[in-house]
């Protein structure tokens, strides 16, 4: 990919006596999606249909992520239902050992799908809701209906048994009803509801005017959340990312992601963490021409990030209007 220059494994360290096993593998199978949501941390130069990975090589990467240690995968995208082979891949996953979550923007992946991924031994499902409101959530994804498409799939989920999680990205347009995105979950007998900040990479560093909320309505929210852990203790589980603490600046890296997770791009690409390309100067290594452990063991992007971490340190923008455009995000 441009801007990416071909790694020298002469210059790669040497290889570390010790690390942790990463728990999580990202499979991002593909970045085509039928919505446009102005949030999406995928990087504004998205990876074409026809450079990405094969069902064939998808099993080779989930049983050598295996051996390192990885317990769960999580199917994502863009829309991993935009894969024809997606059914496939699950069931590499699985005959890989691997946990398997699929993490869907419900549009795009039909009944009959859903059941075959059942059958192929998918463990979970977590759908992404941008509002609880159908009318605001179709004007973020920017489709018409996909609310109510969303529902309907989530719904299906829970009817064949999946433990389903409901996915919201919280940003300015929907930050004044948390509340009814839990009530929204609630409804769909969903097990978790998961609250993850926006983070400023990629297509929502593009629309970072227009997402950023005010830092007080931040902190209410915050406090919002805690509270409704609280209310709803045993009913089901709230999780929620911390805020950046730069006041919503360009996104935060965790600390040490190169230990704990890895991720994989459409057409191979390692990272330490999703979206780490949008990180300048960094050289990612490629599954077709190396192993994952060695990779993840002595490529210049892991040890960049291994134990040490790195905040970005952009201000946030102030006085946008509540009604700012988005630029949607098309593939």
């Amino acid at each position: 990919m441009p801007g990416n220059p071909e790694p020298n494994p002469a210059a790669w360290p040497a290889r570390d006596a010790v690390q942790a096993a990463p728990r999580v593998l990202v499979a991002e199978l593909t970045h085509r999606c039928p919505l446009g949501c102005p949030y999406c941390c995928n990087p504004l130069a998205l990876e074409p249909r026809e450079d990405e990975l094969d069902a064939a090589t998808w099993a080779r990467v989930f049983a050598e992520a295996a051996a390192l240690g990885v317990a769960q995968v999580r199917l994502s995208g863009g829309e991993p239902g935009m894969r024809r082979d997606l059914v496939d891949i699950a069931a590499h996953a699985r005959e890989a050992g691997l946990a398997t979550t699929l993490v869907t923007s419900g549009v795009g992946i039909a009944t009959r799908t859903l059941r075959d991924l059942w059958e192929a031994g998918l463990d979970r499902v977590e759908v992404s809701f941008q509002d609880a409101d159908a009318v605001t959530a179709d004007r973020i994804a920017g489709s018409r209906g996909a609310f109510q498409r969303k529902f309907a799939l989530a719904t299906e989920a829970v009817r064949l048994g999946l433990p389903l999680t409901v996915g919201v990205v919280v940003h300015r347009a929907n930050i004044e009803r948390i509340g009814a995105m839990v009530e929204l979950a609630l409804r769909l007998k969903a097990e978790r509801v998961e609250f993850t900040w926006v983070q400023y990479r990629g297509w929502a560093l593009k629309n970072r005017a227009a997402l950023t909320p005010r830092p007080d309505r931040v902190a209410r929210a915050v406090a919002e959340v805690e509270a409704l852990r609280q209310a709803h203790r045993g009913r089901i589980a709230i999780d929620v990312s911390a805020p950046d603490r730069r006041a919503h600046g360009s996104g935060s890296f965790t600390e040490g992601a190169g230990c704990c997770s890895l991720a994989v791009t459409p057409s191979g690409r390692v990272l330490p963490f999703e979206a780490a390309d949008c990180v300048p100067g960094l050289e990612f290594c490629n599954v077709r021409d190396r192993s994952l452990a060695e990779i993840r063991t002595r490529s210049p992007a892991f040890a960049a990030f291994r134990g040490v971490g790195c905040q970005a340190r952009e201000a946030a923008p102030a006085g946008v209007p509540d009604d700012a455009p988005y630029a949607y995000r098309r593939m």
